[in-house]
Protein backbone atom coordinates (compact mmCIF):
# COMPACT_ATOMS: atom_id res chain seq x y z
CA UNK A 1 0.00 0.00 0.00
CA UNK A 2 1.34 3.40 -1.00
CA UNK A 3 0.24 6.15 1.59
CA UNK A 4 0.34 8.71 -1.01
CA UNK A 5 -2.15 7.24 -3.28
CA UNK A 6 -4.13 6.73 -0.41
CA UNK A 7 -4.25 10.09 0.81
CA UNK A 8 -5.06 11.10 -2.78
CA UNK A 9 -7.71 9.03 -3.19
CA UNK A 10 -8.94 9.84 -0.13
CA UNK A 11 -9.32 13.44 -1.31
CA UNK A 12 -11.03 12.42 -4.53
CA UNK A 13 -13.46 10.54 -2.57
CA UNK A 14 -14.14 13.77 -0.04
CA UNK A 15 -14.41 15.96 -3.29
CA UNK A 16 -16.36 13.72 -5.61
CA UNK A 17 -18.38 10.28 -4.26
CA UNK A 18 -16.90 6.90 -3.19
CA UNK A 19 -19.02 5.35 -5.81
CA UNK A 20 -16.53 6.41 -8.46
CA UNK A 21 -14.40 4.34 -6.41
CA UNK A 22 -16.11 1.33 -5.93
CA UNK A 23 -17.18 0.94 -9.91
CA UNK A 24 -13.05 1.45 -10.61
CA UNK A 25 -12.42 -1.43 -8.28
CA UNK A 26 -14.65 -3.77 -9.66
CA UNK A 27 -13.65 -2.73 -13.34
CA UNK A 28 -10.12 -3.61 -12.34
CA UNK A 29 -11.15 -6.82 -10.38
CA UNK A 30 -13.06 -7.58 -13.94
CA UNK A 31 -9.58 -7.04 -15.90
CA UNK A 32 -8.13 -9.43 -13.67
CA UNK A 33 -9.88 -12.14 -15.45
CA UNK A 34 -8.51 -11.96 -18.83
CA UNK A 35 -5.87 -15.01 -18.95
CA UNK A 36 -3.14 -13.07 -20.88
CA UNK A 37 -1.98 -11.19 -18.24
CA UNK A 38 1.54 -11.82 -16.87
CA UNK A 39 2.47 -11.83 -13.18
CA UNK A 40 3.82 -8.50 -12.98
CA UNK A 41 0.58 -6.78 -14.57
CA UNK A 42 -1.60 -8.60 -11.42
CA UNK A 43 0.50 -7.41 -9.06
CA UNK A 44 0.43 -3.74 -10.44
CA UNK A 45 -3.39 -4.06 -10.81
CA UNK A 46 -3.90 -5.84 -7.11
CA UNK A 47 -2.04 -3.18 -5.78
CA UNK A 48 -4.57 -0.56 -7.50
CA UNK A 49 -6.90 -2.05 -5.68
CA UNK A 50 -5.71 -2.63 -2.45
CA UNK A 51 -4.93 1.55 -2.11
CA UNK A 52 -8.48 2.30 -3.17
CA UNK A 53 -10.25 -0.30 -0.51
CA UNK A 54 -7.56 1.35 1.82
CA UNK A 55 -8.82 5.05 0.66
CA UNK A 56 -12.74 3.49 1.41
CA UNK A 57 -12.06 2.45 4.64
CA UNK A 58 -9.76 5.77 5.77
CA UNK A 59 -13.23 7.76 4.14
CA UNK A 60 -15.47 5.28 6.58
CA UNK A 61 -13.07 6.41 9.29
CA UNK A 62 -13.73 10.00 8.49
CA UNK A 63 -17.17 9.88 8.28
CA UNK A 64 -18.46 7.97 11.18
CA UNK A 65 -15.52 8.64 13.57
CA UNK A 66 -15.10 12.49 12.74
CA UNK A 67 -11.62 11.92 12.46
CA UNK A 68 -9.21 14.35 10.51
CA UNK A 69 -7.85 12.48 7.04
CA UNK A 70 -4.46 12.54 8.45
CA UNK A 71 -5.73 10.88 11.81
CA UNK A 72 -8.04 8.29 9.82
CA UNK A 73 -4.43 8.05 7.44
CA UNK A 74 -2.51 7.22 10.58
CA UNK A 75 -5.12 4.67 12.24
CA UNK A 76 -5.61 2.44 8.88
CA UNK A 77 -1.66 2.50 8.43
CA UNK A 78 -1.08 1.45 12.10
CA UNK A 79 -3.66 -1.09 11.62
CA UNK A 80 -1.91 -2.74 8.47
CA UNK A 81 1.49 -2.85 9.74
CA UNK A 82 -0.17 -4.18 12.73
CA UNK A 83 -1.28 -7.27 10.91
CA UNK A 84 1.61 -7.53 9.52
CA UNK A 85 3.58 -7.78 12.41
CA UNK A 86 1.36 -10.61 13.56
Amino acid sequence: MKLPVIKQLSSFIESNDEDYVLEAIETLEAITEVPSLKDEELDVIGELISNMYGALEVNKMIKEDGMSQKEAVNAFMKRVLGSIDK
